[in-house]
């Protein structure tokens, strides 16, 4: 893999200010703003935006995009299992959780609306991944996972927003009592599904630690970017 130069990271980095900047004002619900008002934000140049985007809406299409696949890739994390009902399960019930632990994060998502549920990256494609291991398996009912899919991702989301408008809500319970009923859905016995979203999930916080390797992709630029 070629080595990036110090223009390289610079770039990388007006980019990445940029796109923290762009989730902030979604998460406010403040998409209305100039392109001055994002850039002072990022703390770049004006004249960097346009290195890298088109205009507002392409930075703010990136921006859902680059949360989705931020939560993805926490959910990447977990650990392998035989069972792929556990697996799923474990990615729903954690799903759920994360709203509380990522709150800003998670109002990115709200903005995008129902179109969270068909999208092509982050935590859709995965849970279409874990579905259809389920029903290749033998353990979830033969099914379209065109429709389950959805159906799974869209009621995440509107526990999404359940927990970002009642802050004292205990997000685990609901997440697990909502994995139970998706599980039943799928075609597992109901004490099965109990069974599975009583094990024991990896810490939350863990998950959100960043690997020596890998940085978040929302994670602040070190210092103030003038340009590029």
């Amino acid at each position: 893999m070629p080595t990036q130069t110090r223009f390289d990271q610079r770039r990388a980095r007006t980019r990445a200010a940029l796109i923290t900047a762009a989730q902030k004002l979604l998460a406010e619900r403040r998409t209305n703003v100039p392109v001055l008002e994002i850039t002072q934000l990022a703390d770049v140049g004006l004249g960097s935006f346009y290195n890298h985007f088109t205009d507002k809406d392409e930075l703010f299409e990136t921006a859902v995009d680059d949360a989705l696949e931020h939560f993805g890739s926490i959910l990447d994390k977990l650990s392998d299992h035989d069972d792929p009902a556990v697996v799923f399960a474990q990615s729903l019930r954690l799903t759920v959780r994360l709203c509380r632990s990522e709150p800003e994060l998670t109002r990115v998502l709200l903005h995008r609306g129902l179109d969270i549920t068909v999208a092509d990256r982050g935590l859709v494609p995965r849970a279409r991944r874990d579905i259809e291991a389920g029903i290749a398996a033998g353990r979830f009912r033969s099914t379209d996972s065109r429709i389950a899919v959805p159906i799974v991702a869209g009621g995440a989301l509107a526990l999404a927003a359940l927990l970002d408008t009642d802050p004292v809500r205990n997000a685990g319970n609901v997440a697990d009592s909502f994995a139970v009923d998706m599980l039943c859905m799928l075609g597992l016995p109901e004490s099965d599904a109990v069974e599975i979203c009583g094990l024991d999930l990896p810490n939350v916080d863990d998950l959100l630690t960043p690997t020596s390797s890998t940085e978040s992709p929302t994670s602040p630029p070190p210092g103030p970017l003038l340009s590029d």
